[in-house]
């Protein structure tokens, strides 16, 4: 899982006007990060319009649709920490949004190991305050 998350696909102390504008933060990190291809954002988006992908204590897991499987390159994850929040409908503020590519059944393992760290408020609290990437990189290790 090691390159699962990296620095580069943190993005820290965004300021985000809506779930849309974060979404696609998170998209654009895991095309970035050569994961996924640009068509992949708009794939996370209809997803988020079916279903939202808010799972509770601040955090939401973007994420694309089945059909969007072809625009998987490899397994990544990527994270946009909104300090200020970002409103996620239905009174839900998301403070991480944590953007998943996933091959196969490893989205399974992915999730996984968000939900043992996300489970810990503290945990995202630590994630939502952190300083750098490294700090968040640490947090999420100790999920596996």
């Amino acid at each position: 899982m090691s390159n699962v998350l990296t620095a580069e696909k943190i993005m820290m102390n965004a300021k985000v006007a809506s779930k849309e504008e974060g979404i696609r933060l998170a998209g654009e990190l895991l095309v970035k990060g050569g994961h996924v291809s640009a068509a992949y954002i708009d794939k996370m988006q209809e997803r988020e319009a079916l279903a939202t992908t808010y799972i509770g204590s601040g955090v939401a897991i973007p994420h694309g649709t089945n059909e969007a499987k072809q625009e998987i390159l490899s397994t990544g994850i990527s994270i946009v920490q909104v300090p200020d929040g970002v409103d996620f409908g239905e009174g839900n503020t998301a403070y991480l949004l944590i953007g998943i590519a996933a091959i196969g059944d490893e989205h399974l393992e992915v999730l996984s190991n968000i939900a043992v760290i996300c489970s810990e408020e503290e945990n995202v609290t630590r994630a939502v305050q952190a300083k750098t990437p490294e700090e968040i990189i640490a947090l999420f290790a100790e999920g596996e």
